[in-house]
């Protein structure tokens, strides 16, 4: 791929992700109401006005999308897309409006089923992270940093999501207690999960229980340009992205 075309949509979800993130921040400091969906899945206008900002930006590329917050388009028209940006405005909205701080942008673009490049930002933190075929970064204050960082824990540490844990979850932590020394068990929300072990502040996130292909296309392109995996393990390979089927099966990021 033409790698200026490729840094110039880079550029773009970053700037996007970052604007995003300024209007969920103003809304996070106010009082906002809370509706449910029909999964029970909490919304707020965090997500819809998110949504809004951040396909004002993409829409410029020409790039059909397909965002949790906009119009989802049946698989007949979109599986001839061979390029499309997958969107969550808000990724962790239970966290936002718990307001634990631990929820995202995520923003990625996906080439013939594979994330090609994919860009979180943590609005609470500033933290922007960012992936693509020139490696992954963290980005803070504008300093960036290459991932994986050097980690120096000697425990093995295991992330799980804070919001969603199931039994055969709680069978993996125990599982690998017992196959490994020092084993630290570190709860999180949204796909800060997923970034944790791209940067190697995690060793291993497990996944068994749902998401969606925009909880996972932007950190699967990072922890991939950072030289790790995120395996979808029905097909032992790794997930591949707009499926007729939306709902991920169960993985591992490793």
């Amino acid at each position: 791929m033409d790698e200026a075309k490729e840094n110039n949509w880079l550029n773009i979800a970053k700037e996007a992700a970052k604007k995003a993130g300024d209007k969920i921040l103003q809304i996070y400091g106010e009082d906002f109401s809370v509706s449910y969906k029909e999964d029970k899945s909490p919304l707020t206008i965090a997500d819809q006005q998110a949504n809004d900002i951040i396909e004002s930006y993409l829409l410029k590329t020409n790039i059909p999308i397909l965002s949790e917050e906009g119009k989802l388009t049946e698989y007949k028209q979109r599986k001839n897309w061979k390029l499309l940006w997958i969107v969550d405005p808000l990724d962790g909205t239970k966290e936002f409006v718990k307001r634990n701080g631990e929820f995202t942008v995520n923003i990625a673009l996906v080439k013939n089923g594979k994330p090609i490049l994919g860009v979180i930002f943590v609005p609470v933190k500033g933290w922007l992270y960012y992936g693509s075929s020139n490696g992954s970064y963290r980005e803070i204050n504008e300093k960036k940093v290459k991932l994986p960082l050097e980690n120096k824990s000697i425990n093995f540490k295991v992330v799980g999501s804070r919001s969603h844990q199931s039994p055969e979850t709680k069978k993996y932590f125990d599982d690998i207690k017992k196959r490994k020394k020092n084993v630290e068990i570190v709860s999180m929300g949204s796909s800060l999960k997923i970034c944790l072990v791209a940067e190697g502040s995690a060793d291993v996130y497990p996944r068994f229980a749902p998401t969606m292909e925009w909880d996972t296309a932007a950190g699967h392109a990072i922890v991939k340009y950072a030289g790790k995996k995120l395996i979808d393990l029905q097909t032992k390979h790794e997930m591949i992205y707009n499926r007729p089927r939306l709902t991920n099966n169960w993985f591992i990021v490793e």
